[in-house]
């Protein structure tokens, strides 16, 4: 794999449930000893073999990003393999092992589909991680911080409170289904462990609520939220103009959005968090 080009092959080596809903994969592959797989929340690109494929079907992982991913998007429809968004939630630089944690519930989508049914020696494809397409959140300068979100945010919320130093505050927020979609968060961190049980109200609507209630510490907040795009973006709204945090103070991310898939075009309020987390970005470098 070039350096460039963090393009590579995943072969499956195991699979166990973490709750009703989610499922961690163990994968095996090139180069998975380099340590720019370590680290707090760790954003990858997989690609899912189309029906009829034993491994997805990707450009050689030469050139540029720009061109590789121009060759990407020029296969034929059926033929391109379909991609989401991952966190990497373990590295085992020894075992030469990745984990990933799958949520399986709510759509049949080519992921869900695919952990559902998944065996060892099952081949995806990975892109990244790639410093090109983020920043790291800031865990060092606040006085605390807060993360929110809802399942899909779990993952890369272990890595981040994994991270944390002795002592670190920080203020955790989860919303899930019910007690059985808790999972354990270990830390070093003084951490103040929030879940909120979603049970038979709207996606989001119990987090959102529930972060406009709290009586949150003082001082300067760091804020990592993460999980349906709309709910993301009413806490982001919530955060910026009824408390007054910076914007360059919050890392926001939309994992997934109501009644649509990566597949489908952004919306106009994508693009426009789109443009400014990339200003964001060049600000911070």
């Amino acid at each position: 794999m070039s350096e460039k080009m963090p393009v590579r092959y995943l072969r499956v080596a195991a699979s166990r449930p973490l709750t009703p809903h989610m499922v961690r994969v163990t994968f095996t592959g090139d180069d998975l000893s380099v340590p720019s797989l370590g680290g707090p929340d760790q954003q990858v690109k997989l690609y899912f073999p189309r029906e009829g494929q034993d491994v997805p079907r990707l450009p050689r992982p030469e050139g540029d990003l720009t061109s590789w991913y121009q060759a990407y998007t020029a296969l034929p429809d059926d033929e391109r393999p379909w991609m989401r968004s991952f966190t990497l939630r373990g590295h085992d630089p020894e075992r030469g092992t990745v984990d990933i944690d799958f949520v399986v519930h709510g759509d049949s989508g080519p992921a869900t589909r695919w952990a559902r049914r998944v065996r060892p020696g099952a081949v995806l494809g990975m892109f990244g991680p790639s410093t090109e397409f983020a920043t790291p959140f800031d865990t060092a300068t606040p006085d605390w911080l807060l993360l929110a979100g809802d399942e899909t945010a779990l993952p890369a919320m272990g890595t981040l409170l994994e991270s944390l130093p002795e002592g670190r505050r920080a203020v955790v927020l989860v919303e899930v289904g019910d007690t059985s979609e808790e999972l354990p968060l270990p830390t070093r961190a003084d951490v103040d462990l929030r879940w909120i049980h979603r049970e038979d109200a709207a996606h989001g609507e119990r987090l959102v609520a529930a972060v406009r209630a709290a009586d949150l510490p003082s001082g300067r907040m760091g804020a990592w939220l993460a999980g349906e795009a709309g709910m993301v973006r009413s806490l982001r709204r919530h955060l910026v103009n009824d408390r007054g945090v910076p914007k360059q103070d919050i890392d926001f991310t939309g994992y997934w959005r109501r009644s649509l898939t990566q597949d489908d075009a952004p919306t106009t309020e994508d693009m426009a968090e789109a443009q400014e987390k990339l200003e964001l970005h060049r600000e911070e470098r």
